[in-house]
């Protein structure tokens, strides 16, 4: 024995052999030290030297794999995009996903990793062995029997793979040497735990070894063939990596007759049930076969499909993808609103938060006082002289009342009313403000997925936070600039004309009474007529000159008030813009964005528009 392992080890430089086991004989998890059966039965230990330890040149990229890159490029652009709108353990998926290709792609192209996974009495371990062609996994009936993953490599190169699957160097093997090996060059068959073992760390190396393989054959006997946890917990999960799956019923050299067929029609139904698409009339998908590996019955059949699945080598990249669909599918319902083409801030929403604003700031109040200013300014310049000493006099005596004095310690800035406005206004105002806000921000969400619904309305809530404020600084500042303009309007073309007009009709009224002043001091002759008709038609011209003018000042006016409005709802929309839409507006630009990345993503699904119709 000693003198066998150690010409061994002078060969291979790791000294790890597989011998063949006697019939009954007993050994431990790792190949153990059971008896020798000739150089025939020797099985070489796979080693990383003079190989490449598993990182091989690269190929040309195929097709699938230049699309692979770009759509893991584009999860990991959405993935950054959305770290701070996610929360970790959602994206821990898309992550993983992320990580573990990115660590398969720079590992050998050129290897296949195939992972034999089963139930207890499956007989996997007897198909790993008659695949290798030598016992190198351990066989029998107590059970469990394999502790632990075993490798076995058909070609040098794969260490780096079998580190990434934690599979220690004793337990690396190597196949016979025979002509059917050969064309298996590149594979690296696994030989996994039972997936039901009644021992925890058992199903610990299954589930982590699934995870990282390139495909999967699943060993099933007829009696449990329909085992909930293999179809609920493995089957059903990964039935989208159907194009890298095979389901093997073993053991029917037990089955008379046709009943093996009828199994496996059996089998082929449940694997629909499970969404699991079958490769039939050369269609991608599973494998389903029948063999035993006892008697080699449908062996041959099922090395040369996976011989020539090796040759493709294209099972990493088919593995991958149906990871990144996996995780696409699980990403859906954060990027994507069933019947929802894209989110944007509606026309008609943005006229309603503007509407909103300049109702809070009092547009339309200021307006009409600005329009009253200016027909009170050309009132004062078109008015007769009487009627404006009569308003002089109305104004000075007006303080003189309670209700006057209250009147000039506002307008003169030194009552409380001028101070500040009424509590009940203020908290109106405010209230519009935070409506209008909700509205808007329930517009812009309304159809986005609930993470990026509620991310648009914390923006719109902390653009606000300062809008009711500065909303108010305009209503003070611009407000009573336009309600009491420091500058006098703009005065028509025709307003000399109308004051020229009101002084002649002055003057008529002046003239004509200084003649009938004359006449009554014996001055002048006596004529009554011709004075009392200046003076009619100056005190009868005066007012209709002024309410002519009234009439002609209303279009003006009107105009100057709708400009004084125009400029107040302006400028609190402006800053509602700068607060709320703008930030509103940026978050469903990344929005956009990341929905963009999840239909790369997502390619070969269903295509998704990120436009509005």
């Amino acid at each position: 024995m000693t003198t066998v392992t150690d010409r061994t080890e002078d060969r291979w430089d790791d000294g790890f052999i597989a011998r063949s086991r006697r019939a009954g004989e007993t050994d431990t998890e790792d190949g153990g030290d059971g008896g020798d059966g000739g150089d025939d039965a020797l099985v070489r230990a796979v080693s990383g030297a003079g190989s490449d330890g598993g990182k091989a040149p690269s190929p040309p990229p195929s097709p699938e794999g230049q699309a692979l890159r770009t759509r893991l490029e584009a999860l990991r652009q959405l993935v950054g995009l959305s770290r701070t709108r996610l929360d970790g353990k959602t994206l821990a998926e898309a992550g993983r996903v992320l990580d573990e290709a990115a660590a398969r792609r720079g590992l050998s192209p050129q290897h296949t990793v195939v992972a034999i996974a089963g139930a207890t009495g499956s007989g996997k371990s007897t198909l790993f062995n008659a695949l290798a062609g030598v016992p190198i996994s351990e066989t029998g009936l107590r059970r469990p029997m394999t502790a632990a993953p075993i490798a076995c490599s058909w070609s040098d190169g794969a260490a780096g793979l079998l580190d990434r699957l934690e599979i220690p160097g004793r337990l690396r093997r190597r196949p016979r040497e025979t002509s059917e090996a050969g064309a298996l060059r590149g594979m690296v068959l696994v030989d996994l735990p039972d997936l039901d073992s009644a021992v925890g760390a058992h199903r610990e190396h299954v589930d982590r070894v699934l995870a990282l393989v390139d495909a999967v054959v699943w060993v099933v006997d007829p009696e449990k063939y329909a085992d909930a946890v293999l179809h609920e917990r493995y089957l059903r999960p990964l039935a989208g990596h159907a194009e890298v799956t095979f389901v093997v019923l073993n053991q029917v050299d037990r089955l008379p007759g046709e009943s093996a067929d009828l199994v496996l029609d059996d089998l082929r139904r449940l694997l629909d049930d499970d969404g699991i698409a079958l490769g039939e009339h050369d269609e991608p998908g599973a494998t389903v076969l029948g063999l035993s590996a006892l008697t080699g019955e449908g062996v041959g059949e099922l090395r040369d499909l996976l011989a020539q699945f090796t040759q493709e080598k294209g099972a990493a990249t088919r593995r991958i993808s149906a990871d990144v669909d996996r995780a696409a599918l699980r990403l859906r319902p954060l990027y994507v609103a069933d019947g929802h083409p894209g989110p944007e801030i509606g026309e008609a929403a943005r006229a309603e938060f503007e509407d909103r604003l300049a109702e809070a700031v009092g547009a339309y109040a200021a307006g009409l006082a600005a329009e009253r200013a200016w027909r009170r300014n050309a009132g004062k310049a078109c008015g007769t002289p009487w009627l404006r000493l009569w308003r002089w006099y109305e104004n000075r005596r007006a303080p003189r009342t309670l209700a006057g004095l209250a009147a000039m310690a506002v307008i003169g800035g030194r009552g409380p009313a001028a101070a500040e406005p009424p509590a009940e206004e203020e908290v109106t105002a405010r209230q519009r403000v935070e409506q209008a806000v909700r509205t808007v921000a329930d517009a812009a969400a309304d159809g986005l997925p609930d993470a990026w619904a509620q991310a648009v309305r914390e923006t719109a809530v902390r653009g606000a936070e300062q809008l009711p404020e500065a909303l108010d600084e305009i209503a003070v500042t611009l407000g009573s600039a336009v309600a009491v303009p420091s500058v006098r309007p703009p005065r028509p073309a025709w307003w000399p004309a109308a004051v020229l007009a009101q002084a002649a009709m002055t003057l008529l009224q002046i003239y004509g009474g200084l003649w009938l002043v004359g006449q009554i001091a014996g001055v002048l002759e006596p004529r009554l007529l011709p004075p009392v008709l200046l003076m009619v038609a100056g005190i009868v011209g005066g007012p209709l000159v002024e309410w002519a003018c009234s009439i002609a000042a209303r279009g003006p006016a009107r105009r100057y008030g709708q400009d004084a409005e125009r400029r107040l709802r302006q400028a609190a929309a402006g800053c509602g813009r700068a607060r709320v839409l703008e930030p509103v507006a940026a978050e469903l630009l990344r929005y956009r964005e990341v929905r963009e990345q999840y239909a790369t993503v997502s390619a070969g699904g269903t295509k998704l528009s990120t436009t509005r119709e």
